[in-house]
């Protein structure tokens, strides 16, 4: 994503100055420049950056699915303390707002890919709107998998006289976006239109299918409970097709702070009261622990001691020995929830009033807090987790299960040095892999072990929303919901957002039968292929 500014500028400068030497013509203002004059591959950088902000920071992710997920934990409580949202399912001052972050960036986002595709169909831009076609299936099914139905087939059609677009069922949507990603995957052609200013992959069209089919076998996977059927087609698709088959294929998406594209997580866990109040779960780190995982040393560190070092990023300890995941639920309000109450309370560290009460507890690294970190999209690793999770049920795979769960945890542990700081080699994963395989007695088992790596594995890369919606697909890791004075949720981990409240004035007929078409518009409705494991 480096100097995406100076990217966009200079297209547009140069789209403009490459005119025939007109008068009329170089001054055409570029922000109402027609197809014409104007290169519809400048919007792609901001297309993919927009997307990555939708799915990190404050949009949602650390706000909500960080901590209902269980990879992260805050003794935060509510009022302005935000990570209540998170922890204790309690609403802060500002959850409403929170709430529809993720709507409204979506739709944001997925119309720039349509003004995008409008103007490369003017062009005769066939493999830009493909990959436009890959985007707006990425972004929606994304909104889609929060909130649950949404406008689909009529959205984004507001020139053609629809601004009230109706609410498809999820169902509907999805069998619609698989459809068209398989369409748009198809029509690509190397040797038409190169993609330019392409912050992903460079213009690479034969990675930029493995992307999308690896979507879509993402996609299939998570009907593999309400319409195991479709939900193999889709895989056999995908792998036929080409998803990814090694790390140099995964979406990992460049920050660029400089130009003022910076990681939103790393944005968020750089404000003082989230460098003290974020630390990793005790779920988390006790998994990582129980196999010797070698990622723990590189994701978590112990504060130096006392209350203004905890609120500091000053580098702290990484021996994997004293890591320590702190349990969700607890609070330092005093009373029966206060986090010296919590078994195995570890004790304070500082003195006098320096002490911080969480200080032995463990944090995110400095890579979380680089605001230059990479936004990881969609993984080899993920991938080939999922190819295990196929394989354990029975589907038509090229591989094994036990073949790919270990390609997997390879995969996962390589890329965590996409981060930027300390990495695993080859060797050292191959050999962890080796020594930690897949058990296979039986599915159940394998079916855990496979989909625990997959919360573990998006967890670590901070794409905690990817890691609720497979636990919302697989049941998997086994987690004990937090049920705090006044949360929102009945005590239940939330399985999905509630709808903006917006929507209720905008198009107020198609939320009414979306809502009546879910049961419901709580923080417990189960979208649709949501089978409640």
């Amino acid at each position: 994503m480096k100097k995406y500014i100076s990217i966009f500028l200079t297209g547009v400068l140069l789209a403009v100055s490459s005119c025939d030497g007109d008068f009329d013509d170089i001054n055409t203002d570029p922000n109402r420049a027609n197809g014409d004059v104007f290169d519809p591959n400048l919007i792609l950088p901001t297309v993919s950056y927009n997307y990555g902000n939708m799915m990190t920071g404050y949009t949602g992710a650390i706000l909500f699915q960080s901590m209902w997920v269980q990879v992260m934990a805050s003794t935060s409580t509510g009022g302005a303390n935000y990570y209540s949202n998170a922890d204790k399912y309690v609403a802060s001052g500002s959850t409403n707002s929170y709430i529809q972050s993720v709507w409204n960036d979506g739709y944001s986002a997925a119309s720039r890919v349509f003004q995008m595709q409008a103007l490369a169909e003017e062009k005769g831009y066939a493999n830009l709107i493909a990959v436009g076609e890959i985007w707006k299936v990425l972004t929606l099914s994304f909104v889609s998998d929060v909130y649950g139905d949404l406008p689909y087939s009529e959205a984004l059609r507001a020139e053609e006289g629809i601004t009230q677009p109706k609410y498809d069922s999820q169902a509907e949507a999805y069998m619609a976006m698989l459809s068209g990603l398989e369409g748009a995957l198809s029509s690509i052609n190397e040797s038409g239109d190169q993609i330019k200013n392409d912050v992903l992959y460079g213009g690479d069209l034969t990675k930029w299918k493995k992307l999308g089919y690896s979507i879509m076998l993402r996609m299939a996977m998570r009907l593999v409970e309400v319409d195991p059927a479709t939900a193999q087609t889709y895989v056999q698709k995908a792998i036929a097709g080409g998803v990814f088959t090694s790390t140099a294929d995964e979406a990992v998406l460049a920050s660029d702070q400089t130009n003022g594209y910076s990681n939103s997580s790393a944005n968020a866990l750089n404000v003082t009261d989230d460098v003290y109040e974020v630390r990793w779960s005790n779920k988390l780190i006790d998994f990582l622990k129980a196999d010797n995982d070698p990622r723990l040393s590189v994701i978590a560190e112990i504060p130096l001691a006392g209350l203004a070092a905890n609120k500091g990023t000053a580098a702290g300890n990484s021996d994997p020995s004293v890591q320590i995941g702190m349990p969700n639920g607890y609070d330092l309000k005093g009373g029966a929830t206060d986090i010296t109450k919590a078994p195995n309370y570890p004790g304070a560290t500082g003195t006098g009033d320096d002490v911080a009460p969480i200080g032995k507890y463990s944090r995110p690294t400095a890579i979380y807090r680089d605001r230059d970190a990479p936004v990881f999209i969609l993984t080899y690793a993920e991938i080939q987790f999922l190819l295990a999770d196929a394989a354990t049920r029975g589907y038509s795979v090229p591989g094994s299960a036990s073949a790919y769960y270990a390609a997997g945890l390879e995969g996962a542990l390589v890329s965590i040095g996409k981060f930027g700081g300390a990495t695993i080699s080859p060797a050292a994963a191959a050999a962890y892999a080796s020594a930690n395989p897949l058990d296979t007695s039986n599915s159940s088992a394998a079916l855990e072990m496979i989909n625990t790596q997959i919360w573990a594995t998006t967890g670590v890369f901070a794409n905690f929303v990817e890691s609720w919606n497979n636990w919302k697909r697989s049941g998997y890791p086994e987690l004990n919901a937090i049920n705090y004075t006044g949360n929102f949720s009945s005590g239940q981990i939330p399985r999905r957002q509630l709808y903006p409240t917006s929507e209720s004035a905008t198009n107020p007929q198609g939320l009414a039968d979306a809502i009546a078409n879910m049961g419901g518009d709580t923080w417990i409705n189960n979208v649709w292929w949501d089978a409640g494991n």
